[in-house]
């Protein structure tokens, strides 16, 4: 043990003295350092514009005044999502999917207001976050600093000295590991500050700090591990850092960048208008609940009649209109709903051929780590499209029952042509004013550990992979020392 950490005091002094790799490795700091605080800021100034938004629409609902329960169905309300905990370490895709939706009657809207729709082009790049410097930015320091590791001793014909002198492959390539990974966990430290104080200050479920912390650990000890190993096996500095160079540009740029487009071939997603066409044309054929003579709503009439034990609508104990207006709003829904399940589908089928990309790049299983534990992956746009869908429905149905039974038939058919009716047509506004409020509820931390568990898992076979390489490594250098 005294080997390799000599070996390890040496090569940090290596490190200290080499002009070059300290200016490096305190840039790079210092970017991770200002990742983290701006990410910081800027989500908790998200957070705070989000929940005032939220207030704010909440009060524009409730400040309406008295009218006819279906104007309120068509004034609409917003939705907007709240701010992940670790959305600061990694914003995932909300920079894309949005954050804000329009519920609507008759309607089922997709979230807009995504940062990358309003902001510049830098946005669509990647935001400047922890999670992108310790994914991409980290690795290719840490390759130009620890190719020349072994390789650079071989040539300079002192490896061949320090293995007769005593010192094994094995230790010798642990204690430059060591070195590396001190110096990579030095530029981390930033990341790993945020993740600590975000778990501390209650932002973010410890759970989710935890294997976040785990999983970054895990993805710099497999480059280090990889740069030490490739070292040891090259001929020269200059093919140690060629080889390395093309596996970061591999695994980190080419890989991730092609997933989504081999995805998308393999399970394709209907465009949006394709979509709004296909809906249009399924609406038509379903029937319109604004029609009286539309065959499906004269099935519907006829029914209503026999429940009721009467002949005509007039006769009914309740407003007609109303009735129409749940039907229709249960029938469009149903529809919404099968389309979106249809969309979601096959963007599954899409995350699920990119995590299986995860084989040949560990960029890919961490961005699934860190994305899925900091809620901020496909699965939680979803869920949020999926609960502010349940609270329009349940909001506009409640607005037709309203219709259907504090609205009288007479006064709803003459509203249009006789002033008293359309007067008295318009209830009180304290029945939205007692509307419940959006709520959504987040997934639970089990629920989110087991969605980023299988890529935690391919993870950390990629760190065994690495570890086994440079045991091999190791070998082969007591091999040729012998």
């Amino acid at each position: 043990m005294s080997v390799i950490l000599s070996v390890t005091r040496n090569e940090l002094r290596h490190l200290v003295r080499s002009r070059v790799a300290l200016t490096g490795l305190i840039l790079v700091a210092l970017l991770t350092f200002a990742a983290a605080l701006t990410s910081n800021a800027y989500q908790a100034d998200q957070a705070g514009l989000r929940e005032r938004l939220q207030h704010a629409a909440d009060q524009d609902f409730a400040a309406q005044p008295n009218r006819h329960p279906h104007r309120v169905v068509h004034f609409g309300h917003f939705a907007i999502r709240p701010a992940s905990g670790l959305a600061a370490m990694d914003p995932g895709v909300e920079a894309y999917t949005g954050n804000m939706i329009f519920l609507e009657g008759h309607r089922q809207n997709s979230a807009n207001f995504g940062d990358a729709r309003q902001s510049s082009l830098l946005v669509r790049f990647g935001q400047l976050s922890p999670a992108l410097v310790l994914q991409v930015i980290v690795p290719l320091l840490l390759v130009f600093i620890g190719a020349g590791m072994i390789a650079g001793e071989r040539e300079r014909g002192t490896l061949r000295q320090s293995l007769l002198a005593g010192i094994s492959g094995g230790a010798l390539l642990s204690g430059k590991a060591l070195a590396l990974g001190l110096a990579a966990l030095a530029i981390a430290t930033p990341a790993f500050g945020l993740l600590l104080w975000l778990g501390a200050s209650g932002g973010a479920r410890l759970s989710a700090v935890g294997l976040t912390t785990l999983g970054y650990v895990a993805y710099l000890a497999f480059w280090t591990l990889l740069i030490i190993a490739v070292s040891a096996t090259a001929n020269r500095s200059r093919s140690a850092l060629i080889g390395l160079v093309g596996a970061w540009a591999f695994m980190v740029v080419l890989v991730p960048r092609v997933a989504p487009e081999a995805a998308a071939a393999l399970a394709p997603l209907p465009t949006r208008v394709e979509t709004d066409i296909a809906v249009q044309r399924d609406l038509r054929s379903m029937g319109d609940s604004h029609n009286p003579n539309d065959p499906y709503f004269a099935a519907f009439k006829q029914k209503t009649l026999k429940q009721y034990g009467v002949t005509r609508v007039e006769d009914l104990p309740v407003n007609y209109r109303g009735l129409l207006a749940i039907e229709g709003e249960k029938l469009t829904s149903s529809l919404f709903d099968r389309y979106a399940d249809q969309a979601f589908g096959a963007m599954e089928a899409q995350g699920r051929v990119m995590d299986a990309l995860a084989v040949v790049s560990p960029t890919v299983a961490i961005r699934r780590v860190s994305m899925t534990l900091a809620e901020t992956d496909l699965f939680a746009y979803r869920r949020f499209l999926e609960q502010a869908e349940a609270y329009r429905y349940d909001l506009v149905q409640r607005l037709n029952r309203l219709q259907a039974t504090a609205v009288t038939a007479a006064d709803d058919a003459a509203k249009s042509k006789n002033a008293a009716a359309e007067a008295r047509s318009r209830i009180s506004a304290d029945h939205w004013q007692a509307m419940p409020h959006f709520d959504p509820k987040r997934p639970s931390a089990a629920d989110v550990v087991s969605r980023a568990l299988p890529a935690l898992v391919a993870l950390l076979l990629w760190l065994a992979a690495g570890a086994l390489f440079a045991v091999h490594a190791g070998r082969r250098l007591n091999r040729r020392a012998a």
